[in-house]
């Protein structure tokens, strides 16, 4: 299982029914390759997601024109963004720690 899973690109991405639809517990990674918040964060997201956890994780690639970037108001990289059934339960902005993922995860 690697950690470094790319970024979905619009097309890839689901669209925002796709997301409100989702059951259970997702995590939504917004970021881009390029960003080294981003990058500096992905081994921070790796450590934290080691474990088996009952998020499903997608990394979504955000930038202008993105709907779904847009529609939860991302404005730094990376946001992670935590949902329950397709709605938004927490964010967490540039994460410094693993601690910080597994602290913002647990609340939910």
């Amino acid at each position: 299982m690697s950690s470094f899973k790319p970024y979905l690109s619009a097309i890839e991405a689901p669209n925002l029914a796709e997301v409100q639809a989702l059951p259970g517990l997702t995590l939504l990674e917004f970021g881009t390759e390029w960003c080294g918040h981003c990058r500096a964060a992905q081994p921070l997201m790796a450590q934290a997601l080691a474990t088996p956890t009952p998020w499903q994780h997608l990394k979504i690639e955000d930038g202008p024109g993105r709907a779904l970037g847009r529609h939860y108001r991302v404005k730094l990289w990376p946001t992670l963004v935590l949902l329950r059934d397709g709605q938004e339960v927490g964010r967490l902005v540039r994460p410094a720690s693993e601690q910080d993922i597994q602290t913002a995860m647990s609340k939910v």
